[in-house]
């Protein structure tokens, strides 16, 4: 392994540790994001030179809290605070953090990244730069937006939080909990965008997948609750179906069509312990448990036609009181179609598209020309489809659907 290569990978082992730890010495989040990676910065610069350190991260936490002494002198900021952050770097050359504090670090790391303060947006961004380690470039690319506008988004969310003067700290219990579904569902949107790319050239894109799934077992670990559990399974369940979704030259291979032998077996089995661990500790599971429910029963499918379709519309029905969404429902109306044929399932969508659901989404008019198709009404399912190609932003997502259409009887 390289130099470079080594510090990339310290870094995105231990920077919400790094974080975290700087952020509790100092009182001052932004200023722990910001001379942590000018040390990572320094690392790249010496690491080459002098070698690697014994213990490169404690080098690292070492190098930021001199960086933030600096920063303090030159504010002239001389007070308590600065004297405490002297004193603690004095005591050790290769200084590691209390391992007693560690999760609690990282814990407030993930619970500022997604303050209610900040916009969806910018908590994306910031728990994947701060908890993920990301650089700018590595979200811009995930995301496929400007990098430019990834560090727009994390100085803004910055300012943000310092103005709101969030205190680093694990929030209350009471608090947590009410804020724990928005740490969820960034993490989930992190993954779902990971997996199923909403736009370019790539259907998947496996290191935000992969970061999601880090960070749901780090936030399972922190907080054993019945959702991060529930979250954890559902990730470790879709994931393993990854390697049979493409073909060799990339293109989308549906679930139908998939070789089972090739998904990840490993990943069903974290899954399906997850999932188990989530019925243990709560009473009941909550919607990413159902999720994660309903992807287990075709992790354990040999076969689309052996899937127990029956189970999998009951749990979508009972993820649609506890999650109420057009989205619900339309995949209530797959499984439908699938476990009593698509004449009962095409009333569902066609409620959905009466009341405007999903409007500009493509998702709607696919499952609808799907059932149209399978209902031998073509003419009709070609304008679905291609309406539904019109409409989707995915390349590989879009040449399936143009296969679909090809497929069709001529007019």
């Amino acid at each position: 392994m390289s130099v470079r290569r080594e510090v990339e990978a310290v870094w995105r082992i231990e920077s919400a540790h790094i974080v975290g730890s700087l952020a509790r010495y100092t009182g001052d989040f932004a200023l722990a994001e910001d001379v942590a990676h000018e040390a990572l910065a320094l690392a790249l610069v010496t690491w080459p030179r002098d070698g690697v350190p014994a213990n490169p991260a404690g080098w690292l936490l070492t190098a930021a809290r001199r960086r933030a002494i600096d920063a303090a002198r030159r504010r002239s900021a001389l007070d308590q605070r600065y004297a405490a952050i002297a004193h603690q770097t004095d005591e050790a050359e290769d200084l590691a953090w209390d391992p007693d504090r560690i999760e609690d670090d990282v814990l407030a790391l993930m619970f500022i990244s997604c303050h209610p303060a900040l916009s969806r947006q910018a908590q994306v961004a910031l728990t994947l730069r701060v908890v993920g380690g990301l650089t700018s470039d590595e979200i811009a690319r995930g995301f496929l937006v400007p990098t430019a506008t990834v560090q727009a988004r994390i100085t803004r969310a910055k300012k943000t939080l310092a103005a709101a003067r969030v205190p680093f700290e694990v929030p209350p219990a009471d608090e947590r909990r009410e804020r724990l579904g928005s740490v969820l569902s960034v993490v989930y949107l992190i993954f779902t965008e990971g997996s199923s790319a909403s736009a370019g050239s790539a259907l998947i894109r496996p290191d935000l997948a992969r970061e999601a799934i880090r960070q749901a077992r780090m936030l399972a670990r922190l907080m054993p609750e019945p959702e991060t559990y529930g979250l954890l399974a559902l990730l470790e369940l879709t994931a393993a179906r990854f390697p049979a979704r493409l073909d060799g030259d990339g293109a989308p291979v549906l679930l139908e069509d998939q070789d089972r032998r090739r998904w990840d077996r490993s990943a069903i089995v974290r899954g399906r312990a997850a999932l188990a661990q989530a019925g243990r500790v709560g009473r009941g599971l909550g919607a990413y448990g159902v999720q994660a429910a309903i992807a287990e029963c075709h992790a354990v499918a040999p076969s689309v036609s052996a899937t127990d379709w029956d189970r999998v519309v009951v749990l979508y029905e009972a993820l649609g009181r506890l999650m109420p969404s057009p989205v619900v429902d339309l995949n209530r109306a797959v499984a439908v179609s699938m476990a009593d044929g698509p004449s009962a399932a095409l009333p569902i969508v066609d409620r959905l598209a009466s009341a405007g659901a999903l409007a500009g989404s493509h998702l709607l008019p696919t499952v609808r020309g799907e059932l149209l198709t399978r209902l031998g009404r073509t003419d009709e399912a070609r304008d679905e489809l291609e309406a539904a190609v019109r409409l989707c932003g995915s390349e590989p997502e879009r040449r399936v659907l143009e296969r679909k259409i090809a497929s069709l009887p001529a007019r």
